[in-house]
């Protein structure tokens, strides 16, 4: 028996799916705030994909922000900079937020961005109280479809001749990202929260890469890019996102009758 290819699906810019997602997006009532709680200024970092950049998540933070969270972008153009480089850059965007808020940091990271998402709350459980990412292949961030890994090879290739802001193919197997790779298999820190949305029909990403044991498992259906501008991944991002304030506000009342009591 013949077994199907976790990337039947064409990717995304064979489909044409996307301004179809867009538009049912803008047409459905959760894009509105309807059945979302008030966040009540919630902080969200919002971490994009690879080749891609903040603007590729500006409808999800306009989104966020219009149900009360108060959003901060990656400050990426294109995420194709070595994996160590850019997370230690995004922990201290994570750092400084939490700080100016005075409470922890929601990620929401989309494919690579939530690899990066997940290696933060691995190294800064203190900082973030939960992450939810869009098909992201957390299992192997390698495992994706052929005509995607051409354009990782052009990258690390100009990476490795020198051209700047580029991961090179020694971000795989060398040095510099060693950290990043023993991160990304860590046990995940029990008292941060942990979602990942995925797509059996993404596209792009072996869906099946996106099932880490740590994580609450959510599947919807949607291309890979279409997961920033699907409503079924705004309900559950809502209602994740609403389970890590009710358990931060929790944490924070413990420590106030704790500090009291002393």
């Amino acid at each position: 028996m013949r077994v199907p290819s976790p990337f039947s699906q064409p990717p995304i810019w064979r489909e044409g799916r996307l301004g179809l997602e867009v538009a049912s997006l803008l047409r459905d009532p959760v894009f509105h705030g309807e059945g979302v709680t008030d966040a009540g200024g919630q902080p969200v970092l919002l971490i994009p994909g690879f080749l891609a950049g903040d603007d590729s998540l500006g409808l999800m933070t306009r989104w966020l922000r219009r149900t009360g969270h108060h959003t901060r972008k990656a400050g990426i153009r294109s995420n194709i900079d070595c994996s160590q480089a850019a997370v230690t850059r995004l922990e201290e965007r994570a750092e400084v937020m939490a700080e100016c808020r005075e409470q922890k940091v929601a990620i929401v990271g989309q494919s690579r961005g939530g690899n990066f998402a997940k290696v933060i709350a691995v190294r800064r459980p203190d900082l973030v109280s939960g992450i939810v990412t869009l098909g992201s292949p957390q299992l192997d961030p390698l495992a994706v479809h052929p005509l995607v890994a051409l354009p990782v090879i052009a990258v690390g290739a100009l990476g490795t001749l020198g051209a700047p802001g580029l991961f090179r193919h020694s971000c795989r197997n060398g040095r510099c990202c060693q950290r990043f790779w023993d991160d990304i298999h860590a046990d995940f820190p029990s008292g941060v929260g942990y979602v990942s949305i995925y797509s059996r029909s993404d596209g792009i990403v072996d869906w099946h890469s996106c099932l880490d044991p740590a994580a609450e498992h959510v599947e919807i259906q949607a291309s890979h890019c279409g997961m920033a501008v699907s409503a079924q991944a705004y309900r559950a991002t809502a209602e994740a996102l609403e389970r890590y304030r009710r358990r931060e506000l929790r944490r924070q009342r413990s420590d106030q009758r704790f500090r009291r009591a002393a």
